[in-house]
């Protein structure tokens, strides 16, 4: 593991991060069993993808019995497996593609427990979602959007973190240059879309001047692909 930090700002590149109690085996197999009835691919792609983005990681930062807004949600993993693993108390996710939305609603029936799980077909320059959230997360979604609506989609993701609440944005790397690469084949082939990534400094810029501090930057490497994360926090009103 490679680590570092600075007194101000902790910064992390890791290749290897299994989290306190989950690792992307363990995650994997409860995707297994929640997008079982999924069309094969999708479940594939569901099944397989807690090996290349590090889901355990933002699992941990997410506090216990959280109401957690997912934005550009895809077929609902992320808020899945956090409801599958008693994280949350209620999730809320939505995406502009309907295909997705049905399979997270087919896979959110197979939750077990009483955790409240709402997906909706909703693109970001749509309505959003009514209420404040202890945590909002944007994972893997800016280098979807086209640039002119980036500052914008920033803007109201955090205007959705209420007091002492988190924001984790992810996206993938911008250097090595090789990552870069591998990052832009993967989704030219899954998503058929040649990617443009936003500089991970006009990120934090952009979301430090909406009021939220910056409490971690991390950088963490799965087989050939790279991730950068960075996680904010909203300071507790005086």
């Amino acid at each position: 593991m490679i680590c570092e930090a600075n007194p101000e700002l902790d910064i992390r590149e890791t290749d290897v991060f299994t989290g306190e109690h989950f690792n992307a085996a363990r995650l994997s197999r409860i995707a297994v069993r929640l997008f079982q009835h999924a069309p094969f691919v999708a479940r594939k792609f569901q099944c397989l993808r807690p090996y290349i983005c590090p889901f355990e990681r933002f699992i941990e930062f997410v506090p216990q019995d959280a109401e957690i807004l997912d934005i550009g949600c895809g077929a609902g993993l992320f808020l899945t497996l956090l409801a599958e693993t008693r994280r949350i108390r209620s999730g809320t996710g939505f995406d502009s593609s309907r295909s997705a939305i049905a399979i997270a609603e087919a896979a959110s029936q197979r939750v077990t427990g009483n955790v409240v799980l709402d997906f909706s077909h909703r693109g970001v320059q749509d309505a959003w979602p009514d209420g404040e959230f202890d945590v909002v997360s944007l994972i893997d979604v800016m280098h979807h959007v086209p640039p002119r609506w980036r500052a914008d989609l920033l803007t109201q993701a955090v205007s959705r973190v209420r007091p002492g609440g988190w924001f984790i944005y992810k996206d993938m790397c911008r250097r090595p240059l090789w990552r870069a690469w591998m990052n832009r084949l993967h989704d030219l082939v899954v998503a058929k879309e040649w990617i443009r990534y936003e500089p991970l400094d006009n990120v934090r810029s952009m979301v430090v001047k909406d009021g939220m501090e910056c409490l971690r930057v991390e950088r963490i490497n799965r087989l050939w692909y790279g991730h950068e994360l960075l996680w904010f926090r909203r300071p507790v009103e005086a």
